[in-house]
């Protein structure tokens, strides 16, 4: 086994056990903590594929920005035992109904592929910055200026809304 095998299994390891406690953690901060782990999880599995931009972006925006965004909501909502609902005992079931289909739907489709395909990591540059920064400012250098306008100009309005 090689050392890329062993990082990926600890990679894939660290996702679906931090995703696992997301789901099984009562405390609803702790489990938006652990949804940050399987995000780092998934930025480690976007390097490995050489797709660095897609890492940093991952960490910047989804660690970064929405998990913030999330924890200052849920702190905001001041959830309580004592305000939660009750559960309906039918809900429940359809939805452990339609996550085993879907277990079962995903199952199927593993068997019928047969495991052939095989991911070559570290081959090609196709996921490098450098190459997406040079299609973006060759080929698609006007609608990349006329969206930072319309950013610059989105920020200038609530700029204004904010200042009243």
């Amino acid at each position: 086994m090689g050392i890329t095998t062993i990082i990926f299994m600890l990679l894939s390891l660290m996702a679906v056990g931090s995703a696992i406690m997301m789901l099984v953690t009562r405390n609803p901060v702790k489990s938006i903590l652990w949804l940050i782990v399987v995000f780092f999880a998934i930025s480690g599995h976007y390097i490995m594929l050489n797709a660095q931009f897609l890492a940093v972006v991952n960490i910047i925006v989804y660690a970064g920005a929405i998990m913030v965004l999330f924890l200052f909501v849920v702190m905001l909502m001041n959830l309580n035992a004592d305000s939660e609902p009750t559960r309906n005992v039918r809900l429940q079931a359809v939805g452990i109904l339609s996550g085993g289909s879907l277990l079962l739907i995903i199952l199927s489709a593993l068997m019928k592929d047969g495991g052939n395909n095989v991911v070559q990591m570290r081959i090609g540059d196709e996921g490098l910055i450098s190459n997406l920064g040079k299609v973006l400012f060759t080929n698609y250098v006007l609608p990349f200026e006329i969206a930072s306008v319309l950013f610059l100009s989105a920020m200038v309005g609530a700029v204004v809304i904010g200042k009243k």
